[in-house]
């Protein structure tokens, strides 16, 4: 089973910042898609196009939390909460 740390690493990663557009223009991981938490509902056939595994990101992992509960209960699967935007840095960085 590979950790985290490799699946964000992995070539062809759906990397989504649920963060708000305000939060993403101040930085963002790069090739990341801003889907914010309050769209997440209306754009899930769009998350669901999107290539898997999809991690999904905010400010403290709180955000992105709530968003994988919310499209596993829609029926997506190979979703991963990859905490905060530090916390993605870090792994992208090892």
């Amino acid at each position: 089973m590979s950790s985290l740390s490799e699946i964000v690493r992995t070539p062809g990663t759906a990397v989504i910042d649920v963060r708000t557009p305000g939060e993403f223009q101040m930085g963002h991981v790069k090739g990341a898609i801003n889907i914010p938490l309050d769209e997440v509902s209306q754009r899930i056939a769009e998350i669901a196009a999107l290539p898997a595994p999809r991690v999904l990101y905010c400010r403290s992992g709180n955000r992105s939390g709530i968003a994988v509960q919310m499209l596993k209960q829609a029926g997506l699967t190979d979703l991963y909460n990859g905490g905060g935007l530090f916390d993605m840095e870090i792994m992208l960085a090892n």
